[in-house]
């Protein structure tokens, strides 16, 4: 993520989003990723926001790494305890097989298409042989801007699938549903879990 009006927004509204997104560590999905991982796995929480999903890995006993390219939410995923948390982007993904578990969710969505296919190739490349990817998204097409600013790239839920196909990904998990994000807008989604 290297937009500078969307880095911008999330500065400005960190403590908002973490408010939003305060529950992440009773989501369903990420209790399903936590679980499927083995004792004392290595994870990367990539995009991480605030770090409830980093900092829920920790409690359960992970080697848990956070990175978002934002410094303000750096600072509060710090504050999970257990937690090495980083300002880095999905550029910064150059590992080779070091991760048990990577969690995407809902971030890649704010850096350009194009860099997508690098980004999954990144991923897959970086993790342990049968390591697990949790990705989600917004679905649709194209490059847009929401209401208040930020930049978002979209899939088809089949353009996804031969993505993570394409990249080497077993695809084991998926759902799809609607909600509201930060800007209020309801916008469909897809969460994906995947074995490299």
């Amino acid at each position: 993520m290297s937009d500078p009006e969307t880095l911008s927004i999330y500065a400005a509204k960190a403590a908002e989003y973490a408010d939003l997104v305060k529950i992440a560590d009773t989501d369903p999905t990420l209790l399903r990723f936590i679980e499927a991982l083995p004792r004392g796995a290595t994870t990367l929480d990539i995009g991480c926001g605030p770090g409830f999903a980093a900092g829920a890995m920790a409690a359960a006993g992970m080697q848990a790494h956070a990175w978002d390219p934002v410094p303000e939410m750096v600072a509060m995923a710090a504050t999970r305890p257990g937690v090495t948390a980083e300002q880095r982007t999905y550029a910064d993904l150059t590992a080779t097989g070091v991760y048990d578990g990577i969690w995407a969710n809902f971030s890649m969505l704010h850096t350009p298409l194009a860099d997508w296919p690098a980004q999954f190739a990144a991923i897959h490349r970086a993790l342990k042989p049968g390591g697990l990817f949790h990705f989600g998204t917004k679905l649709g097409a194209g490059q847009s801007r929401d209401k208040i600013g930020r930049l978002y790239s979209y899939m088809t839920e089949a353009e996804l699938t031969e993505l993570f196909t394409t990249t080497g990904f077993d695809i084991t998990y998926s759902h799809t549903g609607e909600e509201a994000g930060l800007s209020g807008e309801i916008a469909p989604f897809i969460v994906v879990q995947a074995h490299a």
